[in-house]
């Protein structure tokens, strides 16, 4: 197994953070799969090899459900850091057949077409609401103000968290979420262990209450679940429920202030845009593939696979990079272009295959709603400040994006 130690990819050096599609074009002229030491994993950066690796079977997000950590070669992880184990594990996510299929299948009957589109009204009339109140304050902080309370509130609504309890909600998903960073640090593993702990006591909390007093919400109907089939467990679901109320605002939100920056920085656009509401779903799909919110999605090798002559062995990790296959020109002509007038435009921000994102047609709902709220309520929406970047890498967001409205 050759190391690469020139390989340009550096998820720790905030330069590579700040645009790492250059790193991942080199990485697509110089193969299709490299072996990077550092986190003792394989990089998969073409598009069609992550579409193909997203919809193999030799691949999983567990290898428990098959293997043992010793049979696998793989370190149990620490005692200590249990708790966010029991609590991700658990999470149809990170679940593999037939107890993903068994999960997936009774959440799913949330997310149906015709219950996303009874949301509608909702995430629209909220996203409104907030706009109305950037605008009134003369600007503020567009995360803040904007794209986090928005898909916080409606999947807190759907799962019926009372909304003098939703503050915590935002806090403990960012600690939890550090640790799907590469190597994670001691400190981000402890707040990890401490949100896990704190969310799933509150859960449990709200699950008995729901079994005395049932509502309307998806808690109520997990709970309701008769057949034998489908029941959850306690732990499945409040992993479940974590892992909707991470995932149903993560990629939300940091989709919409990277495509806002994205905008500004990309004023022929935005004009564009502004002189023709119409492109909106299609400014959705493009800004989600421009500057993807999850830049990497990691895959074990339940039986050994090849790429390209490369044999990868049962027991490695696969990275696969989301990002630099959504900047791949074997797919997107121009890639790294923003042109929201683009048509054909199969990116994989959603992930595919089992575990293709079951919230994607309301996170494409929520994006529209707030980008139409302030295209016609904020018309002269301008940036006040330079943004930070976050320094996390696989999932990519701003500190904040600060606007002014004129």
């Amino acid at each position: 197994m050759m190391a690469q130690p020139d390989l340009a990819f550096d998820p720790w050096d905030p330069a590579f953070v700040a645009d790492p599609y250059p790193a991942y074009a080199e990485l697509r002229e110089r193969g299709r799969v490299h072996w990077f030491e550092p986190t003792n994993q394989w990089l998969v950066p073409h598009h069609a090899d992550v579409s193909a690796l997203l919809r193999d079977r030799r691949l999983g997000r567990t290898y428990l459900h098959r293997f043992t950590h010793e049979e696998f070669g793989r370190t149990p992880p620490p005692p200590e850091q249990e708790p966010f184990h029991t609590l991700n594990d658990h999470g149809m996510l990170d679940l593999e057949p037939p107890d993903h299929t068994r999960i997936r299948r009774l959440v799913s009957k949330a997310f149906t077409p015709r219950t996303v589109e009874r949301l509608k009204p909702y995430v629209e009339g909220l996203a409104g609401d907030l706009v109305t109140a950037l605008v009134d304050a003369g600007g503020g902080d567009l995360l803040r103000d904007v794209a986090e309370p928005l898909p916080v509130a409606v999947i807190a609504e759907m799962l019926g968290i009372p909304e003098a309890d939703r503050a915590p909600l935002r806090p403990w998903s960012a600690d939890i979420c550090g640790m799907y960073e590469l190597n994670p640090s001691g400190e981000a593993a402890d707040k990890a262990v401490r949100a896990s702990l704190e969310f799933s006591e509150y859960l449990r909390e709200l699950i008995a209450e729901r079994r005395k007093n049932p509502g309307e919400d998806l808690i109520s109907g997990l709970i309701a679940a008769h057949d034998e089939d489908d029941r959850l467990t306690e732990q499945e679901m409040i992993s479940t429920c974590v892992l909707l109320l991470n995932a149903g605002h993560e990629a939300t939100v940091n989709s919409t202030v990277n495509g806002w920056w994205a905008l500004f920085r990309n004023p022929g656009q935005l004009a564009a845009l502004r002189a023709d509401h119409s492109l909106v779903p299609r400014a959705v799909e493009e800004l989600m593939r421009y500057d993807t919110p999850l830049q990497l999605f990691e895959r074990w090798v339940l039986d050994e696979i090849e790429i390209d002559g490369q044999v990868i062995p049962r027991g490695a990790e696969i990275a696969m990079l989301f990002g630099s296959a959504n900047h791949d020109p074997a797919v997107f002509t121009d890639p790294d272009r923003l042109d929201l007038t683009r048509a054909d435009n199969p990116h994989i921000s959603f992930s595919a295959g089992i575990h293709y994102c079951i919230g994607a047609p309301l996170a494409r709902i929520e994006l529209a709603a707030s980008m139409t709220a302030l295209l016609e309520k904020a018309p002269g929406l301008r940036l006040a400040a330079e943004p930070l970047r976050k320094p996390n890498f696989v999932i990519r967001g701003l500190e904040g994006l600060v606007v002014e409205v004129g």
